[in-house]
């Protein structure tokens, strides 16, 4: 008998997706996701799933990373967690759980899928104690397992409900100075995101005035915003003794001090004698975006500052043919370099 070429496609069609393991139609992949937890990435031995939306990921590194020790019992495929006076009991496959005695019902069960046996990160993660933020914009999980309150406030500041400081974001409370509070995250160069100790969640400025944080990522955001506001005035006329408070010209000094002042509401002296003397020492081999470069000028030891911007690059202002330029870090101004000053 003869069996159309057309019919014989579709029939090996159907039996292919009649072979498909059931969890490949209930638990697709997501699109690339990043997880991370006190904002080191979790490196996942298999990609997270999503399942009615919740997220799945490999059970023990969600654990372990959030300082959770774990046992796991096969024949009954179930775990339990430990963390400090936390015990969670769960069995896979199964909508409800156990967190130190008390049952607690999940959205979606966990599933052993190609190996990997895959949990609820939100489940898990809120059971141990954390924080977890979803960044739908960079598809990124943030999960935060340490409940610290080791930043310091250093001056007042609002907490915010949004990383916003118009009139549109009202203020949750005054945070006074001397007051430490957890955070959750870096928003961006300007802003934090933390918790309080009465358990309020809100933003403070990130600026240095506001607080004792520091991060290495945080120090690349706040160079980048300084820099993209300084390029605004290149070309900006240069006048020796330029008048604080305009910006339609600058001499070397009033440049920086415009700069800092804005971006990060640092003062700084008026001279670049004087702002030399400002924040810590650095050597040229350690240099990062927004460090403070002194060299000697116009006879004297220290004469002018320029800001380093990265790559080998300078950014500042001396001459009245280009105004307000970026430079290269050469021979020639290494000849003349004094010192750098790292001020955030």
């Amino acid at each position: 008998m003869t069996i159309n070429k057309g019919v014989l496609l579709a029939l090996l069609a159907v039996s292919l997706l009649q072979a498909s393991p059931s969890y490949a139609k209930s638990v697709p992949l997501t699109p690339a996701t990043t997880v991370y937890v006190d904002d080191r990435p979790l490196q996942l031995v298999a990609q997270p799933l999503l399942l009615d939306g919740t997220t799945l990921v490999p059970m023990r590194q969600l654990f372990e990373a959030q300082g959770a020790r774990l046992s796991w019992d096969e024949s009954s495929k179930t775990v339990t967690a430990t963390k400090n006076d936390t015990v969670l009991t769960y069995r896979i496959g199964e909508l409800a759980a156990t967190l130190n005695g008390n049952a607690l019902s999940l959205n979606v069960p966990g599933q052993i899928v190609k190996g990997n046996t895959m949990i609820p990160l939100r489940f898990v993660s809120e059971a141990l104690g954390s924080t977890v933020k979803w960044d739908a914009l960079t598809r990124t999980i943030r999960i935060v397992s340490r409940n610290d309150f080791f930043t310091t406030v250093l001056s007042r500041v609002n907490l915010r409900s949004e990383p916003d400081s118009s009139g549109t974001s009202p203020s949750l409370r005054l945070i006074p100075a001397g007051e430490k509070v957890h955070i959750i995250r870096e928003v961006n160069a300007l802003w934090l995101e933390v918790r309080t100790k009465d358990n309020l969640t809100g933003y403070i400025s990130a600026k240095p005035k506001y607080s004792d944080y520091t991060s290495p990522s945080l120090a690349e955001r706040q160079g980048d915003e300084l820099i993209a506001y300084g390029e605004k005035f290149l070309g900006t006329p240069y006048e020796f003794g330029a008048a604080t408070g305009q910006t339609s010209t600058f001499d070397c000094s009033s440049f920086v001090g415009e700069v800092f002042r804005h971006t990060l509401s640092i003062d700084l002296p008026r001279v670049s004698y004087d702002q030399a003397k400002e924040g810590r020492k650095v050597g040229l081999n350690e240099l990062r975006k927004g460090d403070l470069l002194f060299f000697s000028a116009r006879g004297l030891e220290i004469g002018h500052v320029a800001i380093y911007a990265g790559n080998n690059k300078l950014l500042h202002t001396f001459s009245k043919e280009r105004g307000v330029h970026f430079d290269t870090l050469d021979d020639k101004w290494q000849k003349r370099f004094v010192t750098a000053r790292r001020l955030f």
